[in-house]
This record gives C-alpha cells, structure tokens and sequence, in this order.
C-alpha cells in the first residue's frame, strides 16, 4: 500500500512537471524546447543566446563511435545524432551544423553510417555541416568527418590513423597447459574462423587469405570515402578567395594507419583550416552566410520520471559489476568486429 501510495505521488509529480514545462516553455522568451517523436525524445538548449533570429546547431561526438546503447534512453550515437539532424532539417532558424568530434573512432557500420547520415544531409538542406576536431579525431573520428563541408583541426589535433583493424584473440596455447581441450562440431571449414581454441598450425592460408580481402575491402572503402569526400568540399570552396584545401597528390602514402599531428593533416589536405573550436563557430557563420549574432543550440536527450523506471526495468535479471578505475578507459572491442580505431594518447 506504501509502495503504491508513492509511486502515485511521483507520477503526479511527473505529470505537473510535463504539463508546466508545456505551458510555460512554449512562451516567446523560452530557450528550451521539447518534442517527442519516434526515437530518442531531444530538447533544445541555447548554448550561446545572441538574441539573434538564425541559429547554428552543435552536435557533438564524444568517445567511441557505436551503433549501442550508450546511456538509460535505450538509443546509440547513430540513433542521436540522426535524431540531432533530422531537428536540424526541420528547424528553418538552423543554417549550418558544427560536428564537435572527440574520438579515436569506432564500429566500421556505426561510423559509416554517420558519414552517410551528414553527407545525405547537406544534400538535402543545402546546410552546411563543418566538423571542429578536438583532442583526437581518428579513424573512425575522420571518417564521420571528411563529408562535411569544412574541417577545422588544432595543430595538435591527433587525427588520421585511415585504416582498419580486426581484434581477436588466441588462448589454445593456456588451454594446453591447463589440460583443456576444445570439442568443435561445425557445418562447413569456415564456421569457426576467428575462434581463440584453435592452434595457429589449424589457421589455413587460405582462411588468412579470407580475412585479409575483407579488411583490404573495406579499407577500400574508407580511401574512397576520404578522396571523394574532400573532392567534394574543395570544389565547393575552390571559387572562393579562401578556399579550403586540397587533398595532396600522394596523400595515399599517409593512409597506411598512421596518425598525423592537425598541422601535419593540414599541409597534407586532411582538414582545411587550423584553429580551435571558436574559428569553427566563426566559419560556420561565414559558410551559412549568417551574422555573428546567431545563436548556438544544442539538441540534448530530454529525461523526465519515465526514464528512472525504465532503468530500474532494464537492470531486472542482469547480473551486478563492479568496475574498477585504471584512470582510462580502454575501448571495449568484440571479437570479430571491423573497426576503424586509432591509439588513444594521454598527455
């Protein structure tokens, strides 16, 4: 009877609360708005108010790049950050978009994903989208940058690292010492690629050979997605008194897996301007065509009551943990898992 007693309360507390913020955050003089709708619920918080009429809408990228379920609201960066564009299509005061990326990459699908979601994105709204690297935009944090129409890097931006990587690993040789052995039953030669129980001498070259052409492939496929990429964005720029760069001629000799320093990635094409995340703000205006006294908004998850319980739900039946804190956060890689991901650095 107490348990139901208070749960009533709070729902009517959650009730009053939604019903006020729809009342008073639809007046003229709210920066904060909400709205729900097929995926993740957004509001709209003013990072900069100008006052003006025209906006400039942050997305940020932070950590690794996952199609997962990072938080309590049940939606991965590719559902958010979908969500975020779709508010700033649909938002006529939006005229350009700053991806704000902080990564060393991540899933090869979720990254590609992004990139397509942004380049689709420009084409449809004619908004520009410009990418403002911080400490780390690697791999996978290049990857989702490259098809934005400019990219502003510091000079000690850690980017680059265009490549892929495979994890795996092989424990036969601890199963041996320990007088474990494996019992394998499988429907074809191939079924268990990648399993950690076999010795290296079961690894046939040509299951070596398999693995390889998919990694060559798909690293093909990040190549083409920087070439064209950067092609597109200089030809957007090439007519303006500062245009943006172009990609080096042997820029492909650098596209081995190596990390760049922002200056280095600037004389090579990667990026077209250096500086901080303020010239990236001050670009983004110029390309939109946009006065200095548009505002800043940001499109952050909205949680209300309902998210409580529904973390209180989805941790039902899960066994506890306990983590313990290194002072980093290594990335969390599946077997078997396509990555673009570069070495993350601490300074």
């Amino acid at each position: 009877m107490m348990f139901a007693i208070i749960l009533l309360v709070l729902l009517a507390i959650s009730a009053l609360f939604n019903l006020g913020h729809l009342v008073f955050g639809s007046g003229g003089g709210s920066k904060v708005k909400y709205s729900r709708s097929v995926g993740p619920r957004l509001e709209e918080v003013t990072v900069e108010d100008n006052n003006g009429v025209d906006k400039l809408a942050l997305i940020d990228v932070d950590g690794i790049i996952s199609s997962r379920s990072m938080d309590s609201t049940g939606y991965g960066l590719v559902e958010l950050i979908k969500a975020q564009l779709k508010r700033a299509e649909e938002d006529s005061r939006v005229k350009a978009v700053i991806l704000k990326v902080d990564s060393p990459g991540g899933e090869v699908l979720a990254s590609d994903e992004i990139n397509r979601e942004i380049s689709d994105f420009q084409s449809r709204t004619k908004k520009p989208v410009i990418a403002s690297m911080g400490n780390l935009a690697a791999s996978g944090g290049y990857y989702i940058s490259v098809p934005c129409q400019w990219i502003v890097a510091n000079e000690l931006t850690i980017t680059g690292s265009i490549g892929v990587i495979m994890h795996s690993y092989n424990y036969r040789g601890l199963m041996d010492k320990v007088g474990l052995r494996p019992e394998t039953y499988k429907s074809g030669k191939f079924k268990d690629m990648l399993s950690g129980d076999r010795s290296p001498e079961q690894i046939s070259p040509e299951e070596k050979a398999m693995m390889q052409h998919l990694i060559d492939e798909t690293y093909g496929r990040f190549k083409t997605v920087v070439a064209e990429g950067r092609k597109q964005s200089y030809d957007k720029s090439k007519s303006r008194s500062d245009k943006g760069r172009e990609l080096a001629s042997d820029w492909a000799d650098y596209a081995d897996g190596r990390v760049l320093s922002g200056k280095d990635a600037y004389k090579l094409g990667f990026v077209d301007e250096l500086g901080n995340f303020q010239k990236a703000v001050d670009r983004a205006r110029k390309l939109a065509g946009v006065s200095a006294k548009a505002d800043l908004v940001q499109y952050q998850p909205h949680y209300d009551l309902s998210d409580i319980f529904r973390m209180f739900g989805r941790s039902e039946g899960k066994p506890a943990t306990v983590k313990v804190d290194l002072g980093i956060d290594p990335p969390k890689l599946q077997v078997g898992q396509l990555y673009f991901l570069a070495p993350t650095f601490v300074h």
